[in-house]
């Protein structure tokens, strides 16, 4: 058995400027914890593989294609592969979000 605490492990670099850290990074998935502070939010961008967001804590908007929806604690939101996404937290407290991309992508991530 292995047990991750997202808070004892190396913040991952990341091109939106977030805290953010891998927890789980296999062959056939990898899930990221990302941590927004308020007013902070991951760039739009498109990933060549399906994406799932699970809230931790907060209510930050979401957005996939054309939808933009304020979600909250325990909501799971599902990205399509080759779709515009994005987070933001545009509110006064931590928001806290589990990325799981499913499969493991292979090719890179497009900032738009």
């Amino acid at each position: 058995m292995e047990i991750r605490n997202y808070q004892n492990l190396e913040m991952a670099d990341n091109p939106h400027g977030i805290q953010s850290s891998k927890i789980y990074d296999q062959d056939h998935a990898i899930i990221m914890h990302l941590l927004l502070k308020a007013g902070e939010s991951l760039k739009p961008h498109i990933t060549p593989v399906d994406v799932a967001f699970y809230v931790l804590e907060g209510k930050p908007t979401i957005l996939v294609g054309e939808e933009k929806v304020q979600v909250k604690k325990d909501d799971i939101i599902e990205s399509p592969k080759d779709i515009v996404h994005c987070i933001y937290n545009d509110t006064d407290v931590d928001v806290r979000v589990l990325v799981m991309k499913m499969p493991k992508p292979t090719a890179k991530t497009v900032m738009v």
